[in-house]
């Protein structure tokens, strides 16, 4: 193995490797020219998997290169022909979406969509505390004797067996819009659309990374299209689907899908959509985020999904939904308020929790999943602590949250390599589980609470290899090395058209030097500031997070005057009247 600045063993004791085992054409030392730029590019794409024909359309990703032909799908069109049937009827329409992002912005491309083709539709989101997880019997057959003719389901349903075999006997008409692990049983609807199907086509299972809002764009897709060839545009204004693409993008962003193929196109062009403020929903909520910039996709992921998952969390379910689809000023304001308010106290509740479950889970280094429960948690917060706890530990971990009742509901996250919605399936096929379900890298569960260490006992034993391979061999993946004076505004540009970055398609992680600490100061809560300097005249800022109390943050504090090595992301550091370039530090190594 080669290793980047021959940094065998970093602060952190990790090797530098180039990412993918691919080094690039040579160390960057000033400034880029246009050769340059597009052999970085490059070395990016084929560094991530890609082939050189996909150069192109992935450094300027758009609909048209990557959008299949929503056909593709089973029960696509039989999905599209019943929601036009029910627009031809008239008949009352009710999409009912889950109570995070995806389910909010599943739920909001629907309804918005439908509302522009003259439906009447309207929405249900489940709360978390009292109903959990997708659609219930309960909920549906009220659905009917409200007068709903048919529900579409958005980011559930795919294992919800007893709750649409009731709609069914009640004569409610299901279809189902999912991403989700699917069972070699389905059960019974109108048509289920979902690319994790074990019986999906080649082409569809392809898709399998998209996010449910993407699927629901799809959906909307195949509506469009039938509706046009039936005339239905004749005498009605014909809705232009690409003003739903900053719901998109942000649903996208915020479910943490691997951000390639088509999703690189949904945000891409998404951004650009989001750009013009049309959705006053998501303008009001940029502004009580502080964005004084057009949203990037960071900010989608950091800003903008955490306020709207706040109500689904902590407050009320369906006020993501609200936001997205209202078009009055005064209510998108107070709602765009209210999520921000709650979003602060999720973050406090958040705070509690995470330090007791990290507590908790001590031991997690000797397990394959780390799995804590305690009673009095929230259930709203333990998605995210599940992550904190999972970035701790470089493992799969699941946090349990403990009713009243004796019934617990879980949440996890897991790391790359290691398929946890698989394996919380299995769990619940051998029985341990009330219920549960999940993707790659998500999952949630419903368990007794005296089935949890079973529980347990069954994920060590099922994931056991799988995160030896993935924690085996553990080294910091670099992209590019680069002289001091090669942190430049330049490289962040070039670097940038290689985004957007997220799971599945890495943000570059640059490794420069030597470097001179020259400052370094404790700031906000746990951050470490730093500026530095280079023997070439260059002088940056860079910050590490959280890292104020680690052994990467003690080491830096205690090594001014002596030549380090930085590695970690370039972004732009635009505050004050000039822009810079600015390093987001994730580890380092003495020269």
């Amino acid at each position: 193995m080669a290793h980047v600045f021959q940094v065998s063993a970093s602060i952190l004791g990790q090797p530098w490797a180039w990412r993918g085992g691919l080094a690039p054409g040579g160390e960057l030392g000033g400034a880029l020219d246009g050769r340059g730029q597009d052999e970085l590019l490059h070395h990016l794409f084929r560094a991530r998997g890609a082939v050189q024909a996909d150069f192109a359309r992935l450094a300027a990703p758009t609909l048209r290169d990557w959008l299949p032909d929503p056909s593709v799908f089973a029960d696509m069109d039989v999905a599209a022909a019943r929601i036009i049937t029910a627009l031809d009827r008239g008949e009352s329409i009710v999409v009912f979406g889950d109570y995070d992002v995806d389910g909010a912005t599943s739920a909001a491309v629907l309804i918005r969509y439908l509302r522009g083709v003259g439906a009447a539709v309207g929405h249900y989101i489940p709360d978390r505390l009292l109903e959990g997880y997708g659609p219930s019997a309960d909920a549906l057959v009220a659905l009917k004797a409200a007068g709903a003719d048919l529900v579409i389901t958005v980011d559930c349903g795919t294992q919800g067996f007893e709750a649409l075999a009731a709609a069914r006997a009640a004569g409610l008409d299901v279809i189902v819009v999912d991403h989700h692990k699917a069972a070699t049983a389905l059960p019974v609807t109108v048509a289920l659309v979902n690319p994790n199907r074990l019986d999906e086509s080649a082409i569809g299972a392809a898709h399998g990374h998209l996010a449910a809002v993407g699927m629901a764009f799809l959906t909307v897709v195949a509506i469009n299209r039938g509706l046009r060839s039936r005339g239905w545009f004749a005498a009605r204004p014909e809705p232009k689907l690409t003003e739903l693409l900053d719901i998109v993008a942000l649903g996208t962003v915020a479910d943490v899908v691997p951000l390639t193929g088509l999703n690189r196109a949904f945000i891409t062009q998404g951004l650009k959509v989001m750009r013009g403020r049309r959705n006053i929903g998501l303008a009001a909520l940029a502004d009580v985020a502080g964005l004084k910039a057009a949203p990037t996709a960071r900010d989608l992921g950091f800003a903008l999904g955490p306020r709207v998952n706040a109500g689904g969390r902590v407050g009320q379910a369906d006020l993501g939904v609200r936001l997205l689809t209202s078009d009055e000023p005064g209510e998108v304001t107070a709602i765009a308020a209210e999520l921000d308010r709650l979003n602060t106290e999720r973050r406090a509740i958040e705070t509690a929790v995470t330090e007791e479950a990290l507590a908790a889970s001590a031991s997690a280094a000797n397990m394959a999943c780390a799995v804590v429960s305690g009673a009095g948690w929230h259930p709203g917060v333990i998605g995210i602590v599940a992550s904190r706890l999972k970035d701790q530990w470089q493992r799969p971990a699941i946090v349990i949250a403990i009713g009243d009742d004796g019934t617990a509901k879980g949440s996890g996250r897991s790391i790359a390599g290691v398929d946890l919605g698989a394996a919380i399936l299995a769990a619940k096929d051998h029985g341990l589980l009330i219920a549960g379900g999940g993707h790659a890298m998500a999952a949630g569960l419903t368990v007794a609470a005296d089935g949890i260490d079973a529980l347990a006992a069954f994920l060590n034993d099922r994931l056991g290899a799988a995160v030896d391979g993935a924690s085996h061999g553990r080294l910091l993946s670099i992209d590019t090395a680069v002289a001091p004076r090669g942190v430049s505004l330049e490289l962040v540009e070039t670097l940038e058209v290689a985004g957007p970055y997220g799971q599945g398609w890495s943000s570059p992680r640059v490794a420069s030097g030597p470097w001179t600490i020259v400052d370094c100061r404790v700031v906000g809560t746990n951050h470490l500031k730093l500026v530095l300097s280079g023997a070439d005249g260059a002088r940056v800022k860079a910050i590490a997070f959280r890292h104020a109390d680690s052994v990467l943050g003690a080491a830096l504090a205690g090594a001014r005057g002596r030549p380090v090595y930085v590695a970690g992301r370039i972004k732009r550091d635009d505050w004050g009247n000039t822009q810079a370039a600015e390093i987001e530090v994730d580890d380092a190594a003495f020269a």
